[in-house]
């Protein structure tokens, strides 16, 4: 298969699985002419109908099961294959059901006298009909008679299936005559489809046989067509329920696009259409699949069916998605270890996405292939999948096949491989689709495209168009990312295809994670949404667009070759002058790589109130021009993380990161009292609107400084003047819904104490609300504005249609402000079990550069719900004063940060103090450190949580 390895993934091609044992035999395993013998012996001493009879013999055929799986296990944790794993399981099931069928018609209700429809015949249907079984998966039995039902098979059916049940078995049966099967085949296609599996465990095979002849005959011949779209649309909605995308970082290995039901669909195509019973017959057959393709296709499934049954074994049940709890553990199972910078568990990972990526590729080349022999079959037949004819195309090589741009040779791409690219540059231009035939092409082609091709005027100039001159560049990207194009055009991209970051913050591969994120910039450009609307008016006043696609596609081209942001820089340089970039935007791309987290970080992690953050942030940036690229790019990048990731709080405080930086980058030098005016400004400016907007400021707000008025939208000012002037208490405890951003805002207004912020953040705790973010703002005579944003934990809004709960929220925390929070309740997170399985080291860093007046104090460790509580009342216990504080929550990880003085108003600057203080909070950090997932049966593995944004 034309996939080259990466230069870091060539070792790991060695199979780090597999290999062990030697090839089994099933005589080895079960002993079955011994368990017919025993089985006999045993019917002498008892009447049929004896319950004793019936526990000798379910005490032999269970024991004989349990060995045979017991068998299997032990054969996969000493490296055999998955594969053969599921073989084994289903020989030995076929062994257990011969010699219980044969014990139950022969000696319970033994009968030499059968009638013509009292014949009976057992047939495995579905996966166990291929021959293979995962361990903890249903066995589909269809018992299948000649015509009417006769007491004596139901008599039969029943005592198997009620040994089968108390053997633990989980059984799916039908009992139906042929015709009935015809019948149902012709209205259901997962009948059909199962149908096409069913193969002759024991009995009648006459009976079978005549099945299999009438499926050929009534359901096979001059239905090709019919078949393989409906399977197709099958596989489509199954991609869609799923996501609709192969590189979600825990796959459902079985349903999820690239897992082994879409194999399992090729094997059906196959067999269909061009016939044949086992795997190894599909395989053989050059028509349809190269010998290498053949191979990948063996490969995957090898690969697909290890990963499936390790999850079985390891969980007991029939779970088929690859949790995070699960991944070390079976990535150490299968041999993958710690590698310098990358872990054992993201190689795991980025392996079952090569693979993943492997089967996609597979069915494109398998439609290409049945779609032309349907052709050739009836030349004026509608293909099997509907298009409109489509425009003319007049570029030599190409041509449009039922509205679908192809190739007119398949040797085309060899010979030219530079045409690849304007594969997708036609089917952009067009809007047409490109048909499977071309894409398969492309794919077998890859070898033929190298240096010569990578520097190519027309193939850099035809990449460039496609990547900053498409209104959606995503979707071309993602399928010439499919094909494996994109990463032999840009070779550093290709080395994050398929790569995973282990932690839970993260809801895609890398690759993904990045086209995503150059979708997210096309769609700012266009204006096509409003969740970043600064953006859109930006985008028309940036002078190097180029350069900011081309650093979004490359801006994690670093990540797994160590420090991800300084490797990062390189690898975007030698990208992009390999593109024939000069210079000079060389240079900008590589910086905009190299500090793609910095504006991000920034705005979450520190007080851009505070003159110094800006000023830094100033001196960093330089240009205006780089601070709109690096906005563009910030907003994009945080976007294409997963769902939920991206808010308004968020956008709300990058913009104001912008503009006050863009105020201080317009001014002839950077100084820091410059900046301090400027916010001084700006915060005038806001005070002063909204005096004009509502009246009188209330003695609260008039008492905010800077800080408070710069981050604040003028919608949230006016909520907070309404509220302050007509509240007539003293203490104010109010929530505001945000459905747009999936959460509520908590204000909080009363008059400053000790330990006021860990009290408010335990009564948080004990009513499970989860804090997303937190701000505090202190005012000149004591008053304070704390203001939370709020969400349960799954991150969908706190309370939502829940008015009693926010009401008790409200009162929790109003009893806190008067009588404070003795202790609060630790509660099991809803992902505890995955959690489990990442290791965040702690850390704290105190800063005494990053502010003018105040240390920084910023604290790293695992997520636990009473955590932000034991940290400010750490501090508080100390004597620390708070002036704000700055948390965020990434997946299992938090990173928090805290703007402290001494209570005399100075810095922390005895290092004595200072050093017992970070031993206090690296104890709490420490705390409660979660024990490694378990299964009933063991603990499972951990690994370290990736600490990459």
């Amino acid at each position: 298969m034309p996939y080259p390895l990466s230069e870091s993934e060539i070792e790991n091609e060695k199979q780090p699985f597999g290999g062990g044992p030697r090839p089994w035999q099933i005589e080895s395993v079960i002993e079955s002419r011994k368990l017919k013998v025993q089985l006999e012996a045993a019917a002498l001493d008892h009447q049929p109908q004896d319950k004793a009879l019936r526990s000798r013999a379910m005490d032999l055929l269970h024991g004989a099961l349990f060995r045979g799986r017991m068998i299997a296990k032990e054969r996969l944790e000493a490296g055999a294959d998955g594969l053969d794993t599921a073989r084994l399981l289903a020989a030995v099931q076929n062994e257990v059901i011969k010699a219980l069928f044969d014990f139950t018609a022969n000696i319970v209700y033994g009968d030499s006298n059968r009638t013509e429809g009292e014949k009976l015949a057992v047939l495995a249907v579905g996966g166990y009909g291929r021959n293979v079984l995962a361990p903890s998966s249903d066995i589909d039995l269809l018992f299948l008679r000649n015509y009417k039902q006769t007491p004596w098979a139901e008599s039969v059916i029943e005592y198997m299936l009620y040994m089968m049940w108390d053997m633990g078995l989980k059984v799916g049966h039908a009992f139906r005559t042929v015709d009935e099967c015809m019948r149902l085949a012709k209205e259901d296609l997962n009948t059909e489809t199962a149908l096409l599996d069913a193969r002759f465990i024991c009995g009648d095979d006459s009976i079978a046989d005549m099945l299999t002849a009438r499926y050929r005959e009534e359901l096979v011949k001059g239905r090709g067509a019919q078949f393989i779209a409906a399977k197709l649309e099958e596989r489509d909605k199954r991609h869609k329920k799923q996501g609709d995308s192969r590189y979600v970082v825990e796959p459902n290995v079985k349903e999820g696009k690239g897992g082994l039901r879409d194999l399992q669909t090729l094997f059906w195509l196959v067999r269909h259409a061009y016939g044949g019973v086992t795997l190894e017959d599909i395989l053989a057959q050059r028509e349809v699949f190269t010998e290498d393709e053949a191979a990948t296709f063996r490969n995957a499934g090898r690969f697909l069916w290890s990963v499936r049954c390790h999850i079985h074994y390891l969980t007991g049940r029939p779970e088929e998605r690859l949790s995070f709890d699960l991944q070390p553990e079976i990535a150490s199972r299968m041999g993958f270890e710690d590698k310098g910078s990358r872990l054992g568990v993201e190689r795991f990972m980025k392996r079952y996405f090569r693979e993943a990526k492997a089967v996609g590729a597979l069915t494109r080349i398998l439609c290409a292939r049945l779609e032309a022999d349907q052709q050739k079959a009836k030349p004026n037949f509608l293909h099997f999948l509907p298009f409109n004819s489509g425009p003319q195309i007049e570029t030599p090589g190409f041509a449009m096949d039922s509205g679908r741009i192809t190739i007119e040779d398949d040797q085309f791409f060899q010979n030219q491989p530079v045409e690849m690219l304007r594969l997708f540059k036609l089917a952009e231009d067009n809007n047409v689709d490109i048909h499977p035939r071309a894409l398969s092409a492309v794919t077998r082609s890859l070898n033929e495209f190298g240096e010569t091709e990578q520097t190519d005027p027309e193939a850099r100039a035809l990449f460039i168009d496609l990547l900053i001159n498409t209104s959606d560049p995503g979707p071309i990207m993602r399928l010439m990312n499919e094909a494996g194009l994109l990463g032999e055009m840009v070779p550093e991209f290709g080395e994050i295809v398929a790569q995973t970051q282990f932690n839970m913050y993260h809801h895609f591969t890398v690759d993904e994670h990045t086209l995503r994120a150059v979708d997210a910039i096309a769609e700012i450009e266009r204006g096509g949404t409003d969740f970043f609307p600064l953006g859109t008016e930006l985008f028309p006043t940036l002078e190097h667009k180029r350069a900011l696609y081309l650093a979004m596609l490359l801006h994690d081209t670093g990540k797994g070759l160590g420090d991800q942001q300084v490797e990062g820089e390189k690898t975007a340089i030698a990208a992009s002058s390999r593109l024939g970039l000069d210079e000079d935007e060389c240079t900008l791309i590589g910086w905009l790589v190299r500090n793609h987290l910095e504006m991000s970080d920034c705005a979450q992690k520190r007080d851009i109130s505070d003159p110094r953050t800006i000023t830094q942030f100033a001196e960093r940036v330089q240009t205006l021009e780089r601070l709109k690229l690096l906005l563009i790019l910030t907003v994009a990048d945080i976007t294409a993380v997963g769902p939920d990731i991206w808010n308004g709080w968020k956008g709300q405080l990058l913009k104001e990161l912008y503009e006050l930086t863009a105020a201080v980058l317009s001014k002839e030098e950077v100084k820091e009292s410059l900046v301090a005016s400027q916010l001084n400004s700006r915060a005038e400016s806001a005070r002063q609107s909204l005096v004009s907007r509502k009246g009188e400021l209330p003695k609260l707000l008039a008492q905010m400084e800077s800080g408070y008025w710069t981050s604040q939208s003028d919608d949230e000012l006016n909520w907070h003047h309404d509220l302050l002037t007509h509240s007539p208490i003293q203490t104010i405890v109010e929530c505001n819904l945000r459905p747009e951003t999936e959460s509520v805002e908590l204000l909080v207004a009363t008059w400053d104490r000790t330990a006021l912020f860990s009290d408010i953040v335990g009564a948080l705790v004990n009513e499970e609300a989860h804090i997303a973010a937190a701000q505090i703002y202190t005012g000149k005579s004591g008053g304070v504005l704390d203001i939370f944003v709020l969400q349960d934990e799954d991150g969908h809004m706190f309370g939502r249609g829940e008015d009693n709960r926010l009401l008790r929220l409200k009162n929790a925390v109003a009893a806190a402000i008067e009588n404070g929070v003795e202790s609060v309740r630790e509660r099991k997170s809803l992902n505890a079990r995955r959690e489990a399985a990442f290791v965040v080291d702690p850390d704290v860093v105190f800063d005494n550069q990053g502010s003018a007046e105040q240390t920084i104090i910023e604290v790293t460790g695992k997520e636990r719900p009473a955590l932000l509580f034991e940290l400010a009342r750490a501090l508080s216990s100390r004597g620390i004063v708070l002036h704000s504080a700055h948390a965020g929550t990434y997946g299992e990880r938090i990173h928090d940060t805290f703007y402290v003085q001494t209570v005399e108003g100075k810095k922390l600057e005895n290092q004595e103090d200072m050093d017992g203080l970070a031993s206090t909070l690296l104890d709490i950090l420490s705390a409660n450190t979660q024990d490694a997932p378990r299964t009933p049966a063991q603990k499972l593995a951990q690994a370290k949580s990736a600490d990459s944004f």
